[in-house]
């Protein structure tokens, strides 16, 4: 054994020998974490830096590299991945000592801005709260209460139950209730277990704002250009669908990873769930994973449209837009297996900018998400891998009044 693996083993002998390790392992086991296999790397690489007594080593740029395989030097200000997993692994201590680990003498956390935990003691009113409720009634005559008072009070509870359940029953927030859980039942696979990446389009312009620009071809090669690619444009309806995705995900307490599709890896996308923003011309990410069959783009100097290539009775053959005035647009929403078992890939991807916008608006609003999963549903209630149109009317530069032109489920 070399000198350098011999210490290696000795560093790992004591962290592993430390009280505290058990602790990281509790909660690396927990109902909260086990199920997501990057937040336990995230918390036993950082505990047992923090155990080491080596806070260099759980830097932001550190655990980038350790936890998430990134390479060295990269850019940390445009990658969240850490930041983000921070964030969540925050969330899953607090809901680890508030439930399974409600009992635990030593308390881990994680201060924010930072990534090296802290270990300290829990409170002891915190660790005895149930125990020392009961023991002051020990021992001691409850006091008298008069069957009268008993009664009426019982009786002032039952209007009160009563009360409140035909509010529940017959307020309009009843509805909204029962419609939100439409948003949820389609967001679900996306809002539990690892966060999932958010890609949007990221087209390639050639020119610059003096000269203007236009859209590289494929097969325009960089020897051959008077100015350099440009690759920092997306579109409005993408930024829009990035806001609606944050507000959503912020309601749910969980959050995703966002990426434009230049900056995707390979290894990134098979291990995920993956939501697609935009048309897939400007996702180069998309075109080397699985996408739709049944509805594809077309695009000619002239006009843009969805070819459906497998119509049913009284479907079109193709979805076109009108050109001048732009006053509707198209686009393609589909749900399809991701690249490895368990995974899903959500694709929104407009003619223009105000389809992409419309798509994501649809699944987002309790009325409509709910309209979709009666199409989708299984037998048992499950969502289907589906592909559908959807067609959106557009005014003063905004898609409204969007509906489900059709849909193919799979």
């Amino acid at each position: 054994m070399t000198l350098q693996s011999d210490t290696a083993s000795k560093h790992e002998s004591a962290v592993h020998s430390d009280p505290r390790w058990g602790l990281v392992e509790r909660i690396a086991e927990s109902q909260h974490l086990k199920s997501s296999q990057r937040l336990c790397q995230f918390l036993l690489y950082v505990a047992e830096c923090a155990i080491r007594g080596v806070p260099e080593d759980a830097t932001e740029q550190q655990i980038g590299i350790r936890v998430f395989g990134r390479p060295p030097g990269y850019n940390s200000s445009e990658d969240s991945i850490v930041r983000t997993h921070a964030r969540l692994l925050r969330q899953k201590l607090e809901l680890y000592f508030a439930q399974e680990g409600a009992r635990e003498e030593i308390l881990l956390e994680i201060p924010k801005g930072h990534y090296l935990p802290n270990f300290l003691p829990r409170p002891a009113e915190g660790r005895d709260s149930h125990a020392g409720k009961a023991r002051p009634m020990e021992g001691r005559k409850p006091a008298p209460f008069p069957l009268r008072q008993a009664t009426l009070a019982s009786v002032a509870l039952l209007f009160g139950l009563l009360a409140t359940a035909l509010v529940l029953v017959w307020h309009p927030w009843n509805r909204l209730h029962v419609a939100e859980s439409a948003v949820d039942t389609f967001w679900r696979p996306f809002l539990t277990g690892e966060p999932p990446i958010v890609i949007f389009s990221n087209a390639l312009f050639t020119g610059d704002s003096t000269n203007g620009l236009r859209y590289a071809e494929p097969q325009e090669s960089t020897s051959n250009l008077q100015h350099p690619y440009v690759d920092t444009y997306t579109g409005i309806g993408e930024l829009f669908s990035v806001y609606s995705l944050t507000r959503l995900f912020d309601t749910h307490r969980t959050s995703f990873v966002l990426k434009r599709s230049l900056l995707v890896t390979w290894d990134e996308a098979q291990m995920r769930n993956l939501i697609f923003i935009g048309s897939r011309a400007e996702n180069p990410s998309l075109r080397v994973l699985p996408g739709t069959t049944d509805f594809t783009m077309v695009a000619t100097p002239d006009s843009a449209g969805i070819v459906n290539h497998a119509p049913k009775a009284g479907e079109l053959a193709v979805y076109s837009r009108p050109e001048h005035p732009l006053s509707s647009d198209y686009a393609i929403l589909a749900l399809l297996p991701g690249v490895q078992p368990g995974k899903r890939i959500l694709i929104f991807s407009g003619l223009t900018t105000f389809g992409t916008q419309a798509a994501v608006d649809y699944v987002c609003r309790p009325e409509t998400a709910g309209e979709l999963l009666k199409k989708i549903s299984g037998p048992k209630g499950e969502m289907q891998p589906f592909e559908a149109v959807l067609q959106t009317t557009v005014a003063g530069g905004v898609p409204m009044n969007t509906r489900l032109v059709t849909v193919h489920t799979h």
